[in-house]
Order: structure tokens, then C-alpha cells, then sequence
């Protein structure tokens, strides 16, 4: 990680990530989820926005 980058900015970048898959979802919920993401040494290693996207990797939309 960018040592620059201060926790509350990282969270902050990698909540708005998440609400580009989930716009819907309550930002606030959102930098709960990011701050989570944070607290793991692997994720937190990354830039917010690659932290959000290896996440985010699991999830599939369903076919229809």
C-alpha cells in the first residue's frame, strides 16, 4: 500500500468501488464492508480500488 494513503482514505476509495458493483446498497454499509477489507493485511497491501475488485472476484452475476 501507498503509505500516503492514510486508513480513512483507503477506506473511503475502496467504498466507493464497491458502490460501482452495488449502488443500491447504503454507502455507509458500504464503508463498513471497505473498512473490513482494511482490517485484512493481504487486501489492505493494495491500491482500494484493486483491493475492492479481488473481493469482489467471487461474486458472479447469475445467468439468466
Amino acid at each position: 500500500m501507498d503509505e500516503a494513503l492514510k486508513p480513512d482514505i483507503w477506506i473511503a476509495a475502496c467504498a466507493h468501488r464497491l458502490q460501482q458493483q452495488w449502488r443500491t446498497v447504503d454507502p455507509l454499509q458500504l464503508e463498513e464492508v471497505a473498512a473490513e477489507l482494511w482490517r485484512d493485511e493481504r487486501l489492505r497491501s493494495l491500491p482500494p480500488d484493486a483491493a475492492a475488485v479481488v473481493w469482489l472476484g467471487p461474486v458472479r452475476p447469475l445467468p439468466f
